[in-house]
């Protein structure tokens, strides 16, 4: 989905009048604020951008016996030592003021570190002027402008991602919420079904124990009635004397014993005795 999205916005700020032919050019003078600068405040920030030469001037002040070198140079900023340094040789002559183009072979601006002009002996410089002459492509990057042929908006791009992105989720969003529904409905009828079913049994079961009540107590007055029934029935069979009433009244005892002590019987004396004599005998046997 993003892939058009890019295709779109590829050309979208391109225009026709936009040059893409090479462009050459020449830096103000980099020592106007003093013998060391930042080449970053002094090429144009372009990508591809190459140095064609140094052109520089100055005068130096010195006596001419006096030896005296000047430098003007830059660092290499990808390695040691410089990628361009110019030394003239003042030992022996007088002061004097000095033109200079040296052409340099197109280095890439990425390999220009900071630049000065340096002296070595007696002697000083002044009036110092350092131009770079330098071309590029326009577009060579062609994110380097956004009037660049093949230029992409990723903002644009981003920002369709992201509304694609946010309108996916909200339909994720959306569907999952209508699911989250559909289960709920689902289980809100499925309970309302289980309550039904048990009010149902509830209800059977209310009504059966109802008839069998009502069965039982119909059976139990009926048996109640027939052994009533019964019961009349069968005292028709008692002879009538059954039915007549005694004459009530006390009976005292016939024979009345008299207390009084009755003799130890000796023969079970001496049983007694022979029982507990064994019972010693055992007894003592355990003990032996």
């Amino acid at each position: 989905m993003v892939a058009p999205a890019l295709l779109a916005y590829s050309f979208s700020s391109y225009s026709e009048s936009f040059d893409t032919s090479p462009q050459y050019g020449t830096t103000q003078n980099a020592a106007q604020f003093g013998y060391n600068w930042v080449m970053q405040n002094v090429l144009p920030q372009q990508t591809g951008l190459k140095v064609n030469g140094v052109v520089y001037q100055y005068t130096t002040i010195k006596e001419t016996d006096d030896n005296l070198l000047v430098h003007v140079q830059n660092e290499n900023a990808r390695g040691p030592g410089y990628i361009f340094r110019s030394t003239d040789d003042w030992s022996g002559l007088p002061g004097n003021t000095i033109n200079r183009v040296v052409p340099v072979n197109s280095i890439d601006i990425s390999y220009w570190g900071e630049g000065s002009i340096e002296t070595e002996g007696v002697g000083s410089v002044t009036d110092a002027e350092v131009y770079y002459s330098y071309q590029y492509t326009p577009c060579e990057d062609p994110q380097s402008d956004s009037r660049c042929p093949g230029y992409i908006d990723y903002t644009a791009v981003i920002t369709e991602e992201s509304l694609q992105l946010e309108n996916s989720e909200q339909y994720i969003q959306n569907e999952l919420d209508r699911k989250a529904n559909l289960k709920a409905q689902k289980d809100e009828e499925e309970r309302a079904a289980r309550e039904k079913v048990k009010k149902d049994a509830a209800e059977d079961v209310k009504e059966n124990l109802e008839e069998l009540l009502g069965s039982i107590n119909t059976d139990l007055l009926n048996t109640q009635s027939k052994v009533i029934h019964d019961a009349l029935m069968a005292t028709n069979s008692l002879p009538q004397t059954y039915f007549a009433v005694l004459k009530g009244g006390q009976y005292n005892d016939a024979v009345v014993l008299k207390d009084t002590k009755l003799p130890d019987a000796k023969k079970g004396a001496k049983v007694g005795l022979a029982q507990q004599v064994l019972h010693e005998e055992m007894v003592q046997s355990q003990w032996d």
